[in-house]
């Protein structure tokens, strides 16, 4: 087996050696050997574990999750629990379709809201349900409303009740979430569709950064959502030849 210096491995993955000593603190390659005057002596596998790091974290998709499933996908090959790893890419591409069918149905529910048509009062859920069938964990949905993004309205025995309209807003806010805008920032531009739903959106979702509307900002996400997609299916078949190759 062929056998690689820092420098070696730096160069031919493309990043910093310090960024390899960094890969290996955190146990996304195996620990190198050392040789006698301390210098790390690393090998194929640590190449091709490095190649596979690199296209996890290629796409910043940070929120639901994914950022940490991703994570342990590349520490389990690192210690070469090859199925397991396996096992856990396939849930994690399957997360990042789930989340590609949200970011159009938000496109859907933006358009609505910006053109004035309410959803229709079809459906009313408790926390619990609402936590189940958007899979939002309950205190995320707190958390949210803690915050002022959404206020639900309460019945005679105290529940709250959640309307179409409650959950469209929720689908909303969670894939603002997962494009990493601050709850600030979602608070800014749920007030601003309150106060007149025909709203100039930019300048208010982005404000002070480049402007930008809720429709655009789910587009791009997408866009993000189909490269992380890709690069998932490139992890797996990454995975598979290291199984057959380093088992």
């Amino acid at each position: 087996m062929n056998t690689y210096t820092t420098t070696d491995v730096a160069k031919i993955i493309g990043i910093h050696p310090n960024t390899v000593r960094m890969y290996e603190e955190w146990g996304l390659i195996p620990l190198a050997e050392r040789k006698a005057n301390g210098y790390r002596i690393f090998t194929d596998f640590h190449i091709e574990q490095l190649k596979l790091a690199r296209i996890a974290f290629q796409v910043e998709v940070l929120q639901n999750g994914l950022r940490k499933k991703a994570v342990e996908i590349i520490k389990l090959s690192a210690n070469r629990e090859f199925d397991q790893a396996l096992l856990l890419a396939e849930e994690y591409r399957s997360q990042i379709q789930r989340e590609q069918r949200n970011a159009e149905e938000s496109i859907v529910i933006a358009k609505q809201i910006l053109s004035g048509h309410a959803a229709e009062q079809t459906l009313f859920l408790k926390r619990k349900e609402v936590s189940d069938y958007l899979d939002i964990p309950m205190d995320t949905l707190r958390n949210w409303e803690r915050n002022g993004l959404l206020q639900v309205e309460r019945k005679q025995n105290g529940y709250r009740v959640y309307t179409s309209n409650d959950i469209a807003q929720l689908k909303m806010i969670r894939t603002l979430r997962l494009a990493n805008y601050s709850l600030e920032a979602i608070l800014r531009m749920l007030n601003a569709l309150e106060h007149n739903p025909q709203a100039d959106m930019k300048q208010i979702l982005n404000t002070p950064q480049v402007d930008a509307d809720i429709v655009s900002v789910c587009d791009k996400l997408m866009v993000s959502l189909r490269d992380a997609d890709e690069n998932a299916k490139k992890m797996i078949i990454i995975i598979t030849e290291m199984k057959e190759r380093f088992s």
